[in-house]
C-alpha cells in the first residue's frame, strides 16, 4: 500500500475540511493509498469537533496529525508554524517513507520542496488558489507595506519554484489553468483541472421526504407560497453579504412573501444581524441557522433560488466555490457573479442560474424580474452539475494523478 504524506494550512475541522479535504481522502483509501494527514487546527474548533474527525476516519488506513494553527503575532506566527511544521513532517517521513506528498497552499509547499530536495519525494502541487494573491485582495496583506511586500514576493518566488520542481500539479479551474501555463513553469500535459466537489449522495433532493419538508417549513415558520433565497457558506472577506442584502431587501419590495434563509456558521450570526439592521429588513424575513453538515441538503431543498455574490478579483480566476456544486446538486436555481473562476462559464452552460456582471440596483432588478418569471427543471440542473462536480469523478482523476506520479 502506497503511503502518501498530505499537508493542509486548513484545518479538517474547519467546513472546508469536512467537505473538500476528508472526502477525496475517504475516497482515495479505496484505491489503495494509505495517509498520514497533517493539518493545522484552530483551537475553539478542534476542541468542539476532534472526536467527528476521528469517528469519520476511524478504521480507515488514515493518520491525522494535527498541528495548532497560530493566526498572531502576523508573519512571526507562520514562521512558527513553518517550523514545527518542517520538523515533525521531516520525522513523519522518516518513519513512512512515504511514496509521494500532497499539498494544499500556503506555507505546506514550502516543506514540500524541502522534502523534494532533500529526499526527491515525489511532490503534487495543489494549486487550491493563489494564495500570497488572495492575502492581497482580501486586504490581509497591504503592499504599500515593506514588510509585507517582501512576504509577497518570496511567496510568489516560492509558488514559482513549486510549479518548477513539481512532479504534477492540479488546479480547480480552467482559468487557473490557462494563467499557470501562461507562467511558462508548467506543461500543460502535467496539469490536471479538478475542481472542488460534491458528494451526490448526501446533496441529493430525490431522498428527502416532501413530509420531512413540510414539517421543517412549519418549524421555520415558511409559508407553502413563500419564495425562499438562500446562501450557504461563510460572513467573511471574500462574501458580498452587504450586496446579497441590498438585493434581498430589493426583492422583498417585488415579493413581500420572500424570506432569506442564511446557513452560517454560529460566529457570524452577529454580522449577519448587522446586516439586517442596516437594510432595514424585518427580523421575521430573514432565517439564520448553524446546521450539521448532514442536514443542510433538507434545508437548502426549501429553498426557490441561492445566491453568493464573491469578491471578483484577480485571486478568484483559481476558485471553485464548493456551495456551486452543493446548490446545482440539490437542483437550485443560482443568483450570482460574474469574475470567479469559471463559474460564469458552467452556469450559462447549463442554464441553471442567473449571472450578474455588476452589483448596481439597475442590474439587480433585472435579475430580480428573471428570477420571478423563470421556471427552472430542478432534475437537468442536478444532472448537468454532475460532470463538473462529482466527489467520485474528483476521487478518480487524484487516483490517476497519483498513480502516474508513483509509478
Amino acid at each position: 500500500m502506497d503511503k502518501i504524506l498530505y499537508i493542509s494550512y486548513d484545518g479538517l475541522t474547519d467546513i472546508l475540511g469536512k467537505s473538500q479535504i476528508l472526502p477525496y481522502i475517504v475516497g482515495l483509501t479505496k484505491y489503495g493509498y494509505a495517509f498520514t494527514i497533517i493539518s493545522f487546527e484552530k483551537r475553539h474548533r478542534k476542541e468542539r469537533l476532534e472526536s467527528d474527525i476521528n469517528n469519520i476516519i476511524k478504521g480507515l488506513p488514515i493518520d491525522w496529525v494535527p498541528l495548532t494553527y497560530h493566526r498572531n503575532p502576523p508573519i512571526l506566527s507562520s514562521i512558527f508554524d513553518y517550523i514545527t511544521l518542517l520538523i515533525k513532517s521531516i520525522y513523519l517521513h522518516k518513519q513512512n517513507n512515504f511514496s509521494l506528498v500532497h499539498t494544499r497552499p500556503g506555507i505546506p509547499p514550502l516543506v514540500a520542496l524541502y522534502l523534494k530536495k532533500k529526499y526527491n519525494l515525489k511532490y503534487l502541487n495543489d494549486v487550491r488558489g493563489f494564495w500570497a494573491d488572495e492575502r492581497v485582495d482580501g486586504g490581509l496583506w497591504n503592499l504599500d507595506n515593506p514588510i509585507y511586500k517582501s512576504v509577497y514576493n518570496f511567496f510568489k518566488e516560492q509558488e514559482q519554484e513549486a510549479l518548477r520542481l513539481n512532479d504534477y500539479t492540479t488546479c480547480l479551474t480552467q482559468k487557473a489553468k490557462h494563467e499557470i501555463v501562461s507562467w511558462g513553469d508548467v506543461s500543460e500535459n502535467k496539469l490536471d483541472v479538478i475542481p472542488c466537489s460534491v458528494d451526490f449522495n448526501l446533496f441529493d433532493p430525490n431522498v428527502i421526504l416532501e413530509e420531512d419538508q413540510n414539517s421543517l417549513r412549519r418549524l421555520l415558520n415558511i409559508n407553502p407560497g413563500d419564495f425562499v433565497l438562500s446562501y450557504l457558506g461563510s460572513v467573511g472577506t471574500w462574501y458580498l453579504m452587504d450586496d446579497m442584502f441590498l438585493f434581498f431587501s430589493m426583492l422583498i419590495v417585488k415579493n413581500s412573501n420572500s424570506k432569506f434563509m442564511l446557513i452560517i456558521p454560529s460566529e457570524d450570526h452577529g454580522k449577519a444581524l448587522n446586516y439586517i439592521n442596516k437594510h432595514n429588513i424585518d427580523n421575521s424575513k430573514v432565517i439564520i441557522l448553524e446546521l450539521e453538515r448532514h442536514n443542510i441538503p433538507i434545508h437548502l431543498s426549501l429553498s426557490s433560488y441561492s445566491i453568493f455574490f464573491i469578491k471578483p478579483c484577480y485571486s478568484k480566476i483559481s476558485s471553485s466555490p464548493t456551495k456551486h456544486g452543493e446548490i446545482m446538486a440539490m437542483g437550485i436555481p443560482l443568483i450570482t457573479n460574474s469574475g470567479v473562476g469559471d463559474v460564469k462559464e458552467i452556469v450559462d452552460t447549463t442554464n441553471s442560474g442567473y449571472v450578474v456582471d455588476s452589483f448596481s440596483e439597475e442590474a439587480f432588478e433585472e435579475a430580480i424580474e428573471h428570477i420571478l418569471s423563470t421556471k427552472y427543471d430542478k432534475s437537468l440542473i442536478r444532472n448537468s452539475a454532475l460532470p463538473y462536480y462529482s466527489l467520485q469523478n474528483a476521487i478518480t482523476l487524484y487516483s490517476n494523478v497519483y498513480r502516474k506520479m508513483i509509478l
